[in-house]
């Protein structure tokens, strides 16, 4: 919530001094921290919804999912931030434009610091949650922004040459839209179950397999259904003699602490059905 409220306000400030001074860079990255306030706000409205209980009966997972869309949402305003930045910045070259430098670095300076202080707030939530996690990358994005702004002062106060203003608009752009990249292949490995990053199928196969009692292991699914919420389903064929209660009381705790999956629907059998040969997924 402090974060929000800091880019904000700031949003504000760097947007007023941008138009006031003729920079592109600090108009951009102004635009940037504006998807920031966006994302910002998207982040803390999903965690609110993902929180609550289902009243509808409906979703049997819950709402934790809607981190994942707010994420989705950031990547796509951090996309169109940047094509925005680069086609203006294209446009402007060549063109005889006055940019003020002084407003520029004054802002620029404010800017890397509130960034600073944003990026300590977040940096710990963001190890836990895709959702502040793409906030975060936002607010690192933004940092390197006003870097930019401060450079491209600088460039343009002991050059003469405004044009270094539109080079690092540009540089600014395509630095959020490769952010926006690597986020949103994270966001679409979620929403395509794919196996979690650090898990390795077949090393959850074998360990399960050397689970005593089990003499085989089919049918397993393991996806992430938000950031650090890992679940799995599987099959597990059992010798005769096993106990199947105690088989998949130890498969489960075996999942959830060397596999960091802490939820997961174990199917016993002592042999596998016609069922499971015509599954092909």
């Amino acid at each position: 919530m402090a974060t929000f409220f800091l880019v904000a306000a700031f949003m504000v400030v760097e947007l007023v001094f941008g138009l006031l001074s003729g920079s592109l860079a600090l108009i951009s990255d102004a635009g940037h921290m504006a998807a920031d306030v966006v994302a910002l706000g998207a982040a803390l409205v999903a965690t609110r919804i993902a929180t609550r209980k289902d009243t509808t009966g409906r979703r049997t997972y819950g709402s934790y999912r809607a981190e994942v869309f707010a994420s989705g949402l950031t990547v796509l305003i951090m996309l169109g931030v940047a094509a925005y930045v680069v086609v203006e910045a294209l446009g402007r070259i060549g063109e005889e434009v006055e940019v003020a430098t002084g407003p520029m670095l004054v802002v620029g300076v404010i800017g890397l610091a509130v960034n600073v202080i944003s990026m300590l707030l977040l940096r710990e939530g963001s190890a836990e949650s895709l959702n502040v996690k793409g906030a975060y990358y936002e607010v690192i994005a933004d940092a390197a922004g006003s870097v930019g702004v401060i450079v491209a002062g600088i460039l343009v106060a002991t050059t003469g040459l405004p044009l270094w203003d539109a080079v690092v608009a540009v540089a600014i752009g395509l630095f959020v839209a490769v952010r926006a990249v690597v986020l949103g292949r994270q966001v679409l490995a979620v929403l395509g179950q794919e196996v979690p990053e650090g898990l390795a199928l077949e090393n959850v196969v074998a360990d399960l397999e050397a689970v005593p009692g089990v003499n085989d292991v089919h049918d397993l699914h393991i996806w992430a259904l938000t950031s650090g919420m890992n679940v799995a389903t599987a099959h597990l064929v059992l010798a005769v003699e096993a106990d199947g209660q105690g088989v998949r009381t130890q498969a489960q705790q075996l999942l959830a602490s060397r596999h960091r999956i802490e939820h997961a629907t174990l199917q016993t059998e002592t042999e596998m059905s016609p069922q499971c040969h015509e599954v092909t997924w």
